[in-house]
């Protein structure tokens, strides 16, 4: 047997009179994928068994009332839409049927077919648009869309084009980087510019979860499928229909729920847990590691036809010690985000607490970097921060003594983000004896910007012009000799 979350919404028909259900079966089997029950106690046995859009109940039933029947379909993880019916029709029972958990309420004696699909549709619509508030409300402190993934570097432009190319698709997405690089961020950002932007976004996180609950947790379970499955469960991979699901930490999935994975890729497919239907869904899955996925296919830790199945697109994230240009920008960001956040006056960096953040490697990368920030508004007593609001091992990655020059100018207390990005590309100049395409690597930025930024901060003529002319020092003039001093 089998069940497409694309076909009809199930209702379920509660009535103990014969005749009102078969004929609310003939009225309404166009619409809906009916079942039907003359009692409460058959209503439930129902209820455990499958999952239904909608309960249409009498009040009035044989030892239970209706109410029962509707308070019991309300406590299911995901309960349907019920709609009270009774010939008995009062303004109180009304009320109350409505303070028990009915959607709506409808006299018998004056039910006509077309109001009763109505008000179901209604019903429906409702419900809705509450899962997707609900959805929303949820992910109102978290990012997305690309405009809040903050980078300028080659790097991060090249993950920003590959995510804006294959957002708009349905190609699974793989993608690979360390901790802490912003991997969710990019999930995120893939889900919010594709056709399903209106669609659930679903997070697992795999490697919190032992191998004996992850696959009931993707898939799903039905009562008694084992110990402690005390009721039905929807899986994440339904709760994703016509969204994305995304599967953080993939590596650490096992063999068994990688052949299930597998089966779901290629046919879209699954069966819950203790259960012999077929449930049919349409999700975009995307995932991501910080794990090397190739060579855990050659040691036989993860299957290689799976491997390829994910790897459709695959995006790399750089780590932040290879995009420092990027480091002043993150900072930057951070330090408005939980200034404003905190309530504190905090409003920049020092010259020295900047050259601190930049020089540090950052082995946890983004992630690290905001901690630090954090850590630092928390501990700042004035409105700018300094290294010594910064955790001791930033601190020390300034340790020696900086060039004459550039200590001069980096002790100005007005520094600016501007201005820090500015010393940033004066400091890589020297470095490379004036190579400005040394010097744009150095930074984690593309030739042409560093031009740019030279001609904007007037450096362009200080700086030769050529990298033919770099290596030649004789044939630069007096302010180049100077600058580079």
């Amino acid at each position: 047997m089998s069940a497409d979350l694309e076909d009809k919404p199930t209702l379920l028909i509660v009535d103990d009179e014969k005749p009102t259900r078969e004929g609310l079966r003939a009225a309404l089997e166009d619409r809906f994928d009916i079942y039907v029950a003359e009692d409460v106690a058959g209503a439930r046995e129902l209820l455990e068994r499958e999952r239904f859009d909608v309960v249409l109940t009498d009040f009035r039933l044989p030892k239970e009332d209706g109410m029962k029947l509707i308070a019991r379909a309300k406590s299911l993880t995901r309960p349907p839409v019920c709609i009270l019916m009774t010939a008995y029709g009062s303004e109180e029972l009304a009320v109350e049927a409505m303070k028990q958990g009915a959607d709506d309420y409808i006299p018998k004696g004056r039910m006509q077919i077309e109001e009763l699909e109505m008000r179901i549709a209604r019903a429906l619509q409702r419900r809705r648009l509450e899962d997707e508030n609900r959805v929303l409300r949820t992910q109102l402190d978290e990012r997305f869309g690309l405009e809040n993934i903050v980078g300028q570097s080659p790097q991060m432009r090249e993950v920003f084009e590959i995510v804006q190319q294959v957002a708009p698709t349905p190609a699974t997405v793989l993608i690979q980087g360390e901790s802490g690089t912003g991997k969710e961020l990019i999930a995120k950002a893939i889900h919010r510019l594709s056709p399903r932007a209106r669609r659930p976004m679903v997070t697992v996180h795999c490697a919190a979860l032992p191998a004996s609950l992850l696959e009931s947790e993707l898939f799903g379970h039905e009562k008694g499928a084992f110990t402690g499955a005390h009721e039905r469960r929807i899986g994440r991979f339904e709760q994703a229909h016509g969204g994305t699901l995304f599967l953080d930490e993939i590596g650490e999935i096992d063999a068994s729920t990688q052949v299930k994975l597998l089966r779901v890729l290629g046919e879209r497919s699954f069966e819950r847990l203790g259960s012999n239907k077929t449930i049919h869904v349409d999700v975009r899955l995307v995932t991501a590691t910080n794990k090397d996925l190739a060579k855990l296919v050659r040691e036989g830790k993860f299957r290689d036809d799976l491997y390829y199945r994910l790897r459709v697109v695959e995006i790399w994230l750089p780590p932040l010690r290879e995009r420092k240009g990027d480091v002043p920008l993150l900072a930057m960001h951070f330090l408005r985000e939980i200034a404003a956040a905190y309530g504190k006056p905090v409003k920049d960096f020092t010259a020295e607490a900047m050259e601190a953040l930049i020089q540090y490697d950052w082995p946890a990368n983004v992630r690290e970097l905001r901690n630090a920030v954090e850590r630092a508004v928390a501990l700042c007593r004035g409105d700018r921060i300094t290294p010594a609001d910064l955790p001791p091992e930033v601190r020390g990655a300034t340790a020696g003594p900086a060039p004459a020059r550039a200590e001069a100018v980096l002790t100005r207390n007005d520094l600016t983000l501007r201005e820090a990005e500015k010393q940033l590309i004066m400091r890589a100049l020297r470095e490379t004896g004036g190579n400005r395409k040394l010097a744009a690597q150095k930074v984690g930025i593309s030739r042409r910007t560093l031009h740019r930024k030279l001609r904007e901060y007037g450096l362009d003529k200080l700086a030769p012009r050529g990298d033919a002319d770099a290596d030649r020092p004789g044939r630069r003039n007096e302010a180049c000799r100077e600058f580079w001093s």
